[in-house]
């Protein structure tokens, strides 16, 4: 029930949303593994339980039975060729990670490991010989793997890898050794319990020749047991996802065939002969990691699913629970009707939209490239920057938003059966894995910089700051063009300095001008200040670390506009329920209306939140934040009484919610 408080002045009528076509719409083309998901879902609904009831031990035996028996009804393996027992679907695996991180987060990550990154790195670095062994196994849980990429000293620098691979031809054998602690594989998912092979990175040195990292499969156990010359050290408890068997790994002096290599990108002759069909060393790695993005990718959706399992709990509780008498009917309030919880809890809601419709057209991207859809060397390199943003901004999206509704809960969302204890703590670790996020919006900003070019992937960030340099100031300036989009925000603003206080506010094309602004004009400004630098005599490696937080904010700006140009044109493809169907139906135009009040909400709190780097650039008047800010507190109101219905259409399975302190 609705009072009369929570709508604005002036005869406003909320758009009377259609909860199940809204979630046809947000489901899209793979509503049926959606459903699937779902269904498994709900099956296996006592492993929330049994995460808090269960020894340390009991639940990692008990979650590896669940991802197994989860395979069983193909829901893990949609993304892997039909022969050997997959779906052939790219897109539908995504979607299913997406909706399986309504659960337990333990599940989710194992089934990550064991289908993302052992069986990814397999079949998109492998060639036939690797897939004919591995996969049908591999598909069905089975054969049990890991990813051994980090090591403890080098982190996201892959490419300093410390393990090494040595071929000895008078054997035709790889040779894996760990030289010391800093080159031991750590935080391997699989290791320390089940796994029996490992996807091993190493430095490949074939005649006293390095050649850079490859990708080994290595057996780590032989009939449960440690296999010879390898160790294996569990990490123990973590700050989450207990069921996760995380280990570290040494390889001494272990042996592998010739055959081990996964050599998609690179072989090594009986003789010891290293043939590539890439000879650029850079590009070569560059492309064996671009094979990858589909964890990040994976992540990313994950972490906006798990956001929306805290809010859809936050708003149903804020939806029922009083607090106060705010009227001297002598009935305390809804805290949803107080303008502070809505603030709190209703632009996070927007933002999560804004963020499910920008993960649709990255896992659409993924699905094109992998498909040979769309598979040139620049899409590749788009699709990376794009996985690596979106992973970034979701991953810190979700931490936030976790967090903020554990807090609008009270008392009661800090008690572990209302599930934030879980999701705080197993989610945590998302904005480290598959990527820290600051070193990944690096790399989004060495794309922006370079304009994506093909020197991109040979360049490491001394590279990129020369190549920066090397260009005319004037010509980066007219690569974002700056100056002219100043024009056409001006533009949008009619009567100039002394426009309307809220001209052009819910102008889509003016909300985004304002975000391409501000990369824009940050872009700009950071290829002066490397020139800059540079031109002072600055060695380029320290000019980079100067402004790293420079480089930081163009990307993340980048990553936000992206995020707006995919809500605004999600909502301008819309039926607008004139007769013109589609999965929204009869009521499409008032699901078309409530999606267009999410987009308002999220860019204008989205400018208001950096309206502080706006003004000192001339974008704002104070007349006009204040008008932002007043709008944006209008449009809370607006969206108030359908927040029910918006967190509903998520569809997140009832057993997944699991508060009964919250949700009566």
């Amino acid at each position: 029930m609705v009072t009369d408080s929570t709508v604005p002045p002036g005869g406003y009528v909320p758009p009377a949303v259609d909860v199940r076509a809204l979630a046809e719409l947000l489901d899209g083309e793979y509503s049926e593994v959606r459903t699937l998901v779902r269904a498994n879902l709900a099956t296996y609904a006592g492993v929330l339980d049994e995460a808090e009831e269960l020894g340390f031990d009991e639940f990692r035996e008990r979650v590896r039975d669940v991802v197994v028996e989860m395979a069983a009804t193909g829901q893990t393996g949609m993304g892997f060729p039909k022969k050997y027992g997959g779906g052939g679907d790219v897109g539908a695996s995504i979607a299913a990670f997406e909706t399986l991180a309504f659960g337990d987060l333990s599940v989710l990550v194992k089934v990550g490991v064991q289908f993302g990154l052992f069986g990814g790195a397999i079949l998109q670095l492998g060639t036939e010989r690797h897939h004919e062994a591995y996969l049908p196994r591999l598909i069905t849980g089975e054969l049990m793997g890991c990813f051994a990429m980090t090591e403890t000293g080098h982190g996201s620098n892959v490419q300093a890898l410390g393990t090494v691979a040595r071929y000895d031809a008078d054997s035709g054998q790889f040779v894996i050794t760990t030289h010391g602690d800093a080159a031991r594989k750590d935080y391997i998912g699989n290791a320390a319990r089940h796994a029996e092979l490992a996807v091993v990175f190493a430095q490949l040195e074939v005649g006293r020749e390095h050649k850079g990292v490859h990708a080994f499969v290595v057996p780590v156990r032989v009939d449960g047991a440690v296999a010879p010359g390898v160790r294996i050290e569990d990490d123990g408890r973590k700050m989450g996802l207990n069921g996760v068997d995380n280990g570290r790994i040494w390889f001494d002096g272990v042996r592998v065939p010739r055959e081990a290599l996964l050599n998609r990108f690179a072989d090594v002759t009986p003789e010891g002969v290293y043939e590539s069909p890439i000879d650029n060393p850079d590009r070569r790695f560059f492309t064996m990691l671009g094979t990858l993005v589909q964890g990040r990718v994976s992540v990313a959706g994950g972490a906006i699913n798990a956001s929306k399992v805290a809010l859809t709990i936050a708003t149903k509780y804020a939806n029922r629970r009083r607090q106060f008498e705010a009227a001297s009917d002598g009935e305390e309030q809804v805290l949803l009707d107080y303008g502070m919880h809505q603030r709190r809890l209703l632009p996070l809601i927007a933002r999560t939209y804004a963020l499910h419709f920008a993960q649709d057209v990255v896992r659409t991207q993924l699905h094109e490239v992998f498909s040979g859809l769309d598979d040139d060397e620049r899409a590749r390199r788009e699709l990376e920057a794009r996985a690596a943003g979106t992973k970034a901004l979701g991953t810190w999206h979700a931490t936030r938003t976790i967090q903020e509704c554990r807090e609008a809960c009270g008392g009661a969302g800090y008690l572990a059966v209302n599930r934030f204890a879980a999701l705080k703590a197993d989610s945590d670790v998302f904005t480290t894995f598959e990527g820290d996020n600051h070193v990944l919006l690096q790399m989004v900003a060495k794309g922006l910089l370079t304009h994506y070019a093909s020197e991109f992937e040979n360049m490491d960030q001394l590279g990129m700051v020369r190549y920066v340099t090397g260009l005319a100031v004037d010509t980066v300036i007219e690569k974002t063009s700056a100056h002219k989009l100043l024009e056409r925000v001006r533009d949008l603003l009619p009567g100039g300095d002394e426009w309307d206080q809220e001209a052009g506010l819910f102008d889509s094309e003016y909300q985004l001008a304002m975000l391409r602004f501000r990369e824009e004009h940050m872009l700009a400004g950071l290829a002066r200040r490397l020139k800059r630098g540079v031109d002072q005599g600055k060695h380029p490696g320290v000019v980079f670390s100067q402004v790293q937080d420079h480089v930081i904010a163009v990307a993340h700006a980048h990553v936000e506009r992206l995020v707006l140009e995919a809500f605004v044109d999600k909502v301008r493809h819309l039926p607008d329920g004139s007769g013109d169907g589609g999965s929204e139906g009869e009521n499409g135009g008032e699901n078309k209306a409530a999606l267009a009040l999410l987009c308002d909400l999220f860019a204008l709190s989205t400018i208001e939140a950096d309206r502080a780097w706006f003004m000192e650039h001339g974008r704002l008047t104070v007349q006009r934040s204040k008008a932002i800010h007043r709008e944006v507190n209008d449009l809370c109101r607006r969206v108030r009484p359908i927040a029910g219905d918006l967190v509903d259409a998520w569809n997140v399975p009832p057993q997944m919610l699991r508060s009964p302190d919250l949700l009566g």
